[in-house]
Formats: structure tokens, C-alpha cells, sequence
């Protein structure tokens, strides 16, 4: 007999509309999520996490799909599910208790009732003795406790999770991660499932059951992962790094050579890059061979979202290939990092003039009077095949790239963009 979900989502998608358009942030996502498991949520901001956790609990309607909780359609918020954000949203006028006993007011449980309960779920976070503490007293690592305990109080068949260890400090991150998988696995929770998004790849790796990966343009859901490692799990063990490594390479996944004329819109964008950071990503691998990526990512201190973004930024143009979750430096790459200063130069815009994008640019100022085209003209254009806040980052990504490469200038007082030395 096949398990029944506990929540299932079927052909979800979210669509939002401007100057007649129609973009997707959500398309065709089916999911489901059974009782008695951790899933989490990974994949690039952009890709839709957030809105598929507002829609799970009725936060927010999708405009394509239907949501089934315990088989039946879900209309309006689902009152047995509970969302802890990033960030702590107590109220600082009222204690760590009061705060806590809020969930259970608002549910109308009596004072008696819901002091008892509130004072049991402090005591099973490690709260005890801050009960009439204010959230100006407490450090980050405290605050997020008391908005678990508040969302847990209601006994929620369903806790989502967005980001709620990103907000603090590494120390307190690690501590929280492992008192909530202490609480969960030793069925100290009143909780059926947990859904969690996360940037974070070791942390999806060391807590969930599941791990359902997505991608961005449009947000959908490209792999499913099944963690079959015993807790506590060892983040040194070559099981444990074998699927962080898995994971890194499905969303690091290889750049498609791009066929289709530009005319018929744009495959590829361009990823958050700074020139920079991309330059001391290739000068630290040129003389290593293959890289591990999660290592990387820790080697080079920075979160695993900036460094995917660099290493589909040097994909793209030709300055490294990914293989089996490992980067490696290519001979453009190891030229480039080599280079000098104008060397660079070159070498990078030969590069980037053959991306979709810049070669839709070149062609834009190429046909404008002047060769000379207003800021807003472009993002007017950019408005028709991308969402207001990617075609403005998109933009500011084609600018800088194209200053660097010596391309185009830009006036940012005049809001004028003009091609150079053509």
C-alpha cells in the first residue's frame, strides 16, 4: 500500500505579470512530503524556495497548481503549519514568555493551560531561567530558540523553516542545528514533518532525510536526494562529503553551449560575478588541477551561494569545467590568471562577447543613434524576458562586466550607455 503524503503539491506554479508579460518564479512544481521526514530545500536565491514555503502553508495562493494537506485541497492558511523566518520577529516589549504564550492566546488555550505549555517548550530548548528575560537580553542564538518554541507551541503537524540559522553567528548556528535535531530525532516535538530552506549545502546534508534541490529562471525542481546517513552524522566521513559533493555538482551543473539565435530570447543571464573575486578564484586554482567545490567553499571562506556564482560566471566563459562536484582551471583559465592587467582585459571581453546577452547588447548599441542608449531604455527591454528585480541586477551585471572588458562606458549621472572603439 503506498504511503499517503501529508502535504502535495501538483503542478504549482507562480506567476507574476508586468507590462503584459508574464514571468514565472514558480513553474510546475510537484512535490510531496510524508510524515516523519526532514526535508530541506536548497538551490540559488532567485529559485523560488521561499514562495514554495508560503505556499505550503497558505501564505500565499499559487496562481497555477493545487496544494492537497492530508488529501484535501488546501484553501486559505493551514492552520497546522507554523514558519520560523530568518529573522527572529519577537516583540521587544514582551518577555521570552509572553512571547511564547502569544501562539497559544491567539488559539484562545486558557492562561493556566498555556503557561504550562509555554514553560514545558522553553525547558526543552534550554530557556530555563529566561522565562521573564526581554529579547534585548539575549543573543541571537536565544532569540531563534524562542520563536521555535513559539512556533511549536500550537503543536503544528507541519514547521517550515526559512533560513532560520542564517541570521547568526557560526558558533550559535551549529549549536541550534544540533539542539533541534536532538529535540526532533528524540521525538521531543509535537511535529509531524519539517521543511526547511536552506543556502546552506553541509547543513541540508547533515540534518534532512531528504534533499530536494532547485534551480532559478524559472524556480523548479531539478533532483531529489535521499540522505541515508545514521545520526549523528560525521561531516568528515567520505559518505558525508560524497553527497555534499553530489549535491554541489548538480547545482553547479555544466553550462549548455548555447544555440538558438538571440532574437528568440535569452537562455542564459549572467550570474552575480564580481571581476575581482572571479580573478582570485583562478589565480588560488590555477596550480591545483581539480578542486573539490565544498571544500573550496570552506578554503576560501565564503558561502556556497557566492561561490557558485563564481564558478558558473568562469563556466560561462570558458575559464574552468565542472566534473563530479570538482572545478578545474582550463588553459583560457590559467592564461587569464596569468595575464597581466590589459591582458585580462582582453582576453575577458573576446570572452564575453560571445555570451547571448552581451551580443544582444552589442547589437542594441550598435543599431542606436550615437551607438549611445539610455540606462532605462535597456531595462525597458530587459523588462520584457525578465522579472523588475533580475533585469536591474541583470543590467548592473552587464555594465560592470562591460566597463571591465572595455566594451562600453557608462554615465551613471547622465544614465547613458555607450559603446566603445567600434
Amino acid at each position: 500500500m503506498e504511503k499517503k503524503p501529508l502535504v502535495e503539491l501538483k503542478g504549482i506554479s507562480q506567476v507574476y505579470k508586468s507590462g503584459g508579460r508574464k514571468f514565472y518564479a514558480l513553474k510546475d512544481v510537484n512535490l510531496k512530503l510524508y510524515e516523519n521526514e526532514f526535508v530541506c530545500l536548497v538551490g540559488p536565491s532567485g529559485s523560488g524556495k521561499s514562495s514554495l514555503l508560503r505556499i505550503i502553508t497558505g501564505l500565499q495562493k499559487p496562481t497555477e497548481g493545487d496544494v492537497f494537506y492530508k488529501g484535501k485541497p488546501l484553501r486559505g492558511i493551514n492552520p497546522e503549519a507554523t514558519i520560523v523566518f530568518q529573522t527572529f520577529a519577537l516583540f521587544p516589549w514582551l518577555t521570552v514568555l509572553e512571547n511564547v504564550e502569544l501562539a497559544l492566546k491567539a488559539r484562545g488555550i486558557p492562561k493556566d493551560i498555556r503557561l504550562r505549555i509555554a514553560l514545558d517548550l522553553l525547558d526543552r530548548v534550554g530557556l530555563d531561567g529566561f522565562e521573564n528575560a526581554y529579547p534585548r537580553e539575549l543573543s541571537g542564538g536565544m532569540k531563534q530558540k524562542v520563536g521555535i518554541a513559539r512556533a511549536i507551541a500550537v503543536e503544528p503537524s507541519l514547521l517550515c523553516l526559512d533560513e532560520p540559522f542564517s541570521a547568526l553567528d557560526v558558533l550559535s548556528a551549529e549549536t541550534i542545528r544540533r539542539d533541534l535535531l536532538e529535540l526532533w530525532l528524540g521525538g521531543k516535538l509535537p511535529i509531524k514533518t519539517i521543511l526547511m530552506v536552506t543556502h546552506n549545502i553541509e547543513e541540508a546534508v547533515f540534518m534532512a532525510d531528504r534533499i530536494v534541490i532547485m534551480d532559478k529562471n524559472p524556480g523548479r525542481i531539478v533532483a531529489q536526494l535521499e540522505v541515508n546517513l545514521k545520526h549523528p552524522r560525521n561531516k568528515k566521513s567520505p559518505e558525508f562529503l560524497k553527497l555534499v559533493d553530489r549535491v554541489y555538482s548538480i547545482l553547479a551543473g555544466e553550462i549548455e553551449e548555447e544555440t538558438e539565435e538571440v532574437e528568440k530570447g535569452f537562455k542564459l543571464t549572467l550570474p552575480d560575478a564580481d571581476i575581482s573575486d572571479l580573478v582570485g578564484l583562478l589565480e588560488f586554482l590555477k596550480d591545483k588541477g581539480k578542486y573539490d567545490i565544498y571544500r573550496l567553499a570552506s578554503d576560501l571562506g565564503i558561502s556556497s551561494e557566492k561561490l557558485l556564482n563564481l564558478i558558473e560566471a568562469a563556466e560561462l566563459l570558458g575559464f574552468v569545467e565542472i566534473s563530479e562536484g570538482d572545478v578545474a582551471v582550463t588553459p583560457k583559465g590559467v592564461r587569464f590568471a596569468e595575464a597581466n592587467i590589459l591582458e585580462r582585459k582582453e582576453l575577458f571581453a573576446s570572452s564575453v562577447k560571445k555570451l547571448p546577452i552581451f551580443r544582444w547588447l552589442l547589437k542594441m548599441l550598435q543599431s542606436s543613434e550615437g551607438k549611445t542608449l539610455k540606462y532605462e531604455v535597456l531595462r525597458a527591454a530587459l523588462l520584457l524576458e525578465f522579472p523588475e528585480e533580475e533585469a536591474t541586477r541583470l543590467l548592473g551585471t552587464l555594465i560592470k562586466w562591460g566597463r571591465y572588458a572595455e566594451i562600453i562606458d557608462y554615465d551613471p549621472e547622465e544614465g547613458i550607455i555607450v559603446l566603445e572603439n567600434w
